[in-house]
C-alpha cells in the first residue's frame, strides 16, 4: 500500500514538472488574430498577454472612433480565444484530454 502511494506521488510530481514545462513553452508561443479584414492585427502569447497591436492607418478616422474600438476589441478577443485553444491543446497532451480545472 505504501509502495502504491509512493508511485502515485512520483507520477504526480512528473505530471507537475511536465505542466510547468508546457506553461513555460506557452509563454513563447504566439497566435495572431485580425479584425476588419486585417485592419487590426494582434499577437497574443500562450499566457494570454497581448504582445503586439497593429492598426492600419486607413481605419483611423477621428469621426468614427467607435468602429476602431470595436475592431480592436474583436481582434484582442479573437487572439485570446486562439491562445486559450492553443493552451488547452498543449495541456491535453499531458492530461490525456481530461479537463483539469486551473491548468489553462
Amino acid at each position: 500500500m505504501t509502495q502504491n502511494f509512493g508511485n502515485i506521488m512520483k507520477q504526480a510530481k512528473k505530471m507537475q514538472e511536465k505542466i510547468a514545462s508546457i506553461q513555460a513553452e506557452l509563454e513563447s508561443k504566439t497566435v495572431e488574430a485580425t479584425a476588419g479584414g486585417g485592419m487590426v492585427t494582434v499577437v497574443v502569447n500562450g499566457k494570454f498577454e497581448l504582445l503586439s497591436l497593429k492598426i492600419d492607418k486607413e481605419v483611423v478616422n477621428p469621426e468614427d472612433v467607435d468602429m476602431l474600438q470595436d475592431l480592436i476589441m474583436a481582434a484582442v478577443n479573437e487572439g485570446i480565444r486562439k491562445a486559450q485553444e492553443m493552451a488547452t491543446a498543449e495541456m491535453s497532451k499531458i492530461t490525456g484530454g481530461f479537463n483539469i480545472p486551473g491548468l489553462t
